[in-house]
């Protein structure tokens, strides 16, 4: 699978700070990546209902920590999958009498031409489910083979208590974890399971749905029956193959701490002998709409090309993003998108001067704010005070642009 293409980086003078980012496994705010190649995976959509709002803020958000990581001299490699197979997939397309390909498809490119109009940087490795079955299955087998998975009426679990870590992502008590499972997309009440916590690895084939024959490497053996990989195998699979058995960010919206964090690391560790998985667990907040939850089930979804559609500067749009801390919930308000065009607007008609007040400043504010837990409301703050006042450096205009373009992603 194509990611989309690259948009090229200025280079700013020295290098920039450490990166700093709250862990949601530690519950504190640590440092990342210290030297050499960091490695990052970020869970992908599900292709349908893309891009909204929800989507793109997240993948704002991991491209601000690309940027930043880019800047202070890490070469970065970045994973993201997309989950090209899977049960709302597969109902949403029965649902229009579509065929489920098509409409994975046509939502991917969608998707990419999203992130190439806000200005997020691609992956390196842009990976869809589909593509990956080999590698999951791989893992599967390897799993039973460890007796770490078992069977329930064909289908195979995985045993979560098989991890002494299991647990470590969320910290959440069992009740939680179940209640959790159960709304989003699990199944702990199935009989025959050994613990409600067990989550599909692979699920035997259904009458109508897609399925594959998964091989071993040497083509001569099929110990799994005919069926396709759950969800949580997916990543850990995807994320274990590109990126080795540990690396330094796993990354995702919020909603995706229980089940889908904690059960992939749980399987990849057990895989590795109890290597952990990542090094750091950062969790993009929830948007809503008007006060309310923004939702798929609710309908109430903001879609970025529908904002595109309508002649709205992607610029805009993505400034109206940065506008809030990637922790905190908030709810998306047509004052957003307002706020977003004044800013464009402002700093546009500012670098346009022939001249501004030196621009050291924000080099070293902007740098300073998103290695501190990627705070880039207040690295905004320093852009909009340079832009309101005067100066007679005819070098500043440039500088600042060149600034917010490599660590902001905004182009003006």
């Amino acid at each position: 699978m194509q990611p989309w293409p690259a948009t090229p980086v200025p280079d700013l003078p020295g290098s920039g700070h450490r990166l700093q980012l709250f862990d949601t496994a530690t519950g504190e705010v640590r440092p990342t990546a210290a030297s050499g190649t960091a490695r990052m995976y970020v869970c992908g959509i599900t292709p349908y209902d893309a891009t909204h709002l929800g989507h793109a803020a997240t993948n704002v958000t991991f491209d601000l920590i690309h940027r930043v990581w880019r800047d202070a001299g890490r070469d970065v490699h970045y994973v993201q999958n997309v989950t090209d197979v899977d049960d709302p997939l597969l109902e949403r397309a029965t649902r229009d009498g579509e065929d489920w390909r098509e409409l994975a498809d046509r939502e991917t490119e969608l998707f990419r031409e999203d992130m190439t109009a806000l200005a997020v940087l691609p992956p390196r490795g842009f990976v869809g489910a589909v593509e990956s079955i080999p590698v999951i299955a791989r893992m599967v087998r390897r799993l039973r083979d460890l007796g770490a998975a078992y069977d329930v009426d064909g289908d195979t679990y995985f045993s979560v208590h098989s991890d002494p870590q299991f647990g470590g992502v969320g910290h959440l008590d069992d009740a939680t974890m179940v209640e959790l499972s159960r709304e989003r997309g699990g199944d702990p009440d199935r009989p025959g399971k050994k613990h409600p916590l067990d989550c599909l690895l692979w699920q035997a084939a259904r009458p109508g749905e897609p399925s594959w024959q998964p091989r071993d490497q040497g083509e001569t053996s099929n110990d799994l029956p005919p069926g396709r990989p759950g969800w949580h195998v997916e990543c850990a699979a995807i994320a274990l193959d590109r990126l080795g058995d540990s690396f330094d960010l796993q990354g995702g919206g919020r909603d995706l701490v229980f089940p889908h964090h904690e059960m992939s690391a749980s399987e990849a560790q057990v895989l590795t002998g109890g290597t952990p998985f990542a090094r750091h667990y950062v969790h993009a907040a929830m948007v809503g709409l008007d006060g309310a939850k923004m939702s798929k089930s609710d309908g109430n979804l903001v879609f970025v090309s529908a904002l595109r559609g309508e002649g709205h500067d992607p610029m805009a749009l993505r400034l109206a993003l940065l506008a809030h801390h990637y922790r905190r919930d908030w709810s998306w308000t047509n004052d957003d998108l307002t706020s977003g065009v004044e800013r464009l607007r402002t700093w546009r008609t500012a670098v346009a001067r022939r001249s501004g007040p030196p621009a050291d400043d924000v080099l070293a504010g902007v740098r300073r704010c998103l290695a501190d837990d990627l705070d880039a409301p207040a690295a905004l703050a320093v852009v909009d005070r340079w832009a309101a006042t005067d100066g007679a450096d005819e070098t500043a205009p440039d500088v600042v642009r060149q600034v917010v373009d490599a660590l902001l992603g905004v182009r003006l």
